[in-house]
């Protein structure tokens, strides 16, 4: 049998042809192609893997497997409960007794950061809380002032201050604690016995280890805060008595003894300074402009704290208008009476004897005869306080004081323009260095007495010299900086294009193959085409119908001849010279 005419195969008879089953392709080859491939056997023999790669919709079909298999796993994903954190920071015997009881109870519960936080359903979270709370879960390691709730009758004096001492403890442990830096907190308190003598009086000393979180640090303030939160928390307690270490055995609180300043006086002694130099600054910059005058204070603060209280006496300026503080006045009189007196007694009974020289004369009366009188002893006393010239100071130094101020000053020379447009740079005038030292004084509150120093220099910058690197414009730095910018970029780009050509094109290439063009065809079969079969060859033209029967099965005349028509404009649309030929070769004819 001869082969049929290719111009009688449409493009739908040969896909067709293509893609028809491997039995019907082999039952159809022997009569219509005449070659007798076993094109069925052939398919048997390609292994699996070679038809999978050789499929271009492969990794099509991965990616949604591959999606299916994600939303399939999300999809499980959000069925599982939302785990929310009960405990975190707990010790291990605490853990384990948390654990214990959460199994008892038939909690589900997970563990995580290495054991150190315990995680339940966020819906039972702050009913487990309650439930483990009345089970005295967890301990913390630490006990408070709870410890004082349980004592026992009859305890000894010295069991009571080891209870108390343990509970003072713990309060500072977790009052440290709660810090959003520290981790966990450790206190010793030691704490002397109370006595009586006040030569013999011991302090009480605090000794704190922290534990802090990876990564993180206390700073000057937070460890001062520390300090006298624990000083404050104990009777009697100086700050200077605390001593604060970290995890790594670093003493935070020698910085502070060494230096003499906390933070706050620091802070305070650069306030200052930046005050000073802001005010010098300030004043400076309109005269000379801006960057061409600098300057540095440097400030000596006094922070002790002084009290003192002087009592002085002195004599008195004026004693007769001094005022009378007190006065004393005593006055006393004795006379001897003419009777006897004495014991008596045979002495007593006797008459005194006549003197032989009386001291006085005895006084004699009107009428001349002698007077006996009584001797008198009188005694008069008188005292009389004066105030005393007395003076009373009592002194107390504030802290903050300024003690001494230094100031450096360097100022730019004068840049002057010359009528051709040079730029000279020339010093300044001594009167005019004299000013800018007296401004500069005004300005800082200068005080001779203080000892306060100022000191000014004129001096050429050498940022503002006018010196230009004769270099091209593309090797300036502005111009090498965006060329670098730039190359990056096109790094960027070629890069992308690389990936794009090299990976994402061949993948678009096998997933979506183009269309095969049709076979080209020869001016005689575009004839026969147009014009169908010659009529002399009648067993050829029998042998076509048959062949193309077979291959498009029952088929109408009609839908043939549309499908031949739309092949016709396909092929007129491609190549308009053949058109052009056919149309010619028609006109040929028909003269």
């Amino acid at each position: 049998m001869e082969t049929p005419n290719n111009s009688l195969i449409t493009p739908d008879a040969r896909m067709g042809l293509a893609g028809a089953q491997p039995g019907a392709v082999g039952a159809v080859s022997g009569g219509s192609l005449g070659g007798g491939a076993d094109f069925g056997g052939f398919a048997q023999r390609v292994p699996m893997l070679s038809q999978i790669r050789s499929n271009p919709r492969m990794p099509l079909i991965v990616a949604v497997a591959i999606l299916a298999m994600v939303i399939a796993g999300l999809v499980m994903w959000s069925r599982q409960p939302d785990y929310r954190v009960l405990f975190s920071n707990l010790s291990d015997r605490d853990g384990g007794a948390i654990v214990a009881a959460l199994q008892q109870g038939n909690i589900p519960y997970k563990i995580a950061d290495s054991g150190g936080a315990i995680l339940v359903p966020a819906e039972q979270v702050h009913e487990t809380r309650l439930r483990l709370a009345s089970q005295g879960l967890p301990k913390n390691g630490s006990v408070g002032f709870e410890l004082m709730d349980n004592q026992k009758f009859g305890i000894s004096q010295f069991a009571e201050q080891v209870n108390y001492q343990r509970a003072l403890e713990g309060e500072l442990e977790k009052t440290i604690g709660s810090i959003s830096s520290v981790k966990t907190a450790r206190v010793h308190l030691a704490i002397p016995k109370p006595t009586v003598f006040v030569r013999e009086k011991e302090l009480p000393t605090a000794s704190v280890m922290i534990n802090l979180y990876p990564g993180r640090v206390l700073d000057e303030g937070q460890v001062v805060a520390i300090t006298h939160m624990v000083a404050a928390g104990v009777p009697d307690m100086p700050v200077k008595n605390v001593n604060i270490v970290d995890q790594d055995g670093n003493l935070l609180t020698q910085s502070s003894a060494a230096s003499g300043l906390d933070a706050s006086q620091l802070k305070y002694v650069q306030q200052i300074e930046h005050n000073t130099q802001k005010r010098i600054d300030a004043i400076l910059s309109p005269l000379f402009g801006a960057g061409n005058a600098h300057s540095q204070v440097s400030a000596d603060v006094d922070f002790s704290k002084l009290e003192q209280t002087a009592e002085s006496y002195g004599p008195n300026a004026n004693p007769q208008s001094t005022a009378i503080r007190s006065q004393q006045s005593s006055e006393s009189n004795e006379s001897s009476g003419g009777g006897a007196s004495g014991v008596p007694g045979a002495l007593s009974n006797q008459p005194p004897q006549p003197a032989s020289a009386p001291i006085t004369t005895p006084a004699a009366d009107p009428n001349g005869a002698p007077v006996k009188t009584t001797p008198v002893n009188q005694r008069k006393d008188t005292t009389t306080n004066f105030e005393v010239d007395r003076t009373v100071r009592h002194f107390e130094q504030a802290t903050g004081g300024i003690k001494r101020l230094s100031v450096a000053v360097v100022v730019n020379y004068q840049r002057q323009v010359d009528a051709k447009g040079n730029v000279t740079m020339t010093p300044l005038a001594a009167d005019k260095l004299a000013q800018v030292q007296q401004l500069v004084k005004d300005a800082m509150g200068y005080d001779e007495k203080r000892g306060d120093s100022v000191n000014v220099v004129n001096s050429t910058f050498t940022t503002d010299q006018n010196v230009t690197p004769d270099v091209p414009w593309w090797r300036t730095p502005d111009m090498i900086a965006r060329g670098i910018q730039l190359a990056k970029y096109l790094g960027i780009g070629v890069v992308g294009l690389f990936l794009y050509f090299s990976m994402v094109k061949p993948a678009m290439r096998r997933a979506f193959p183009p269309p095969e063009p049709p076979a080209a065809l020869t001016p005689q079969d575009e004839l026969s085409l147009l014009d169908g079969p010659s009529l002399p060859d009648a067993k050829k033209e029998d042998e076509d119908k048959d062949a193309e029967v077979s291959l498009l099965g029952h088929e109408s005349s009609k839908a043939k001849f549309d499908r031949n028509l739309d092949y016709a404009r396909m092929v007129a649309r491609q190549d308009p010279r053949i058109v052009a030929t056919v149309v010619k070769n028609w006109v040929s004819d028909e003269r």
